[in-house]
């Protein structure tokens, strides 16, 4: 019983954010990331550091989490989102 309401609050979720995308809202939090942060996240990852190490040399300049320190989450996701485009540019 349990696992078809959490079912059913999942598809209700999802009809949410989809009507939420159709008025033209965006769904999630803002973006904390900007093209200064990735090109020192580039630089470091030639150093070969570890993605922790990375994450806490780089700094938030925007929004709520001004100041802080990204997630190594977030930096793993711009780097591999930075390698897609790189490889998708190089194939066209």
């Amino acid at each position: 019983m349990s696992g078809m309401e959490r079912e059913y609050i999942r598809d209700r979720t999802l009809e949410g954010h989809e009507s939420a995308r159709k008025r033209g809202k965006t769904i999630g939090g803002a973006d904390v990331t900007d093209d200064d942060m990735l090109s020192m996240d580039l630089h470091l990852r030639g150093t070969e550091m570890i993605l922790r190490d990375i994450a806490a040399r780089l700094v938030i300049t925007k929004g709520k989490k001004k100041g802080e320190h990204p997630a190594p989450a977030t930096v793993l996701r711009m780097l591999r989102e930075h390698d897609e485009r790189t490889a998708a540019a190089l194939t066209t």
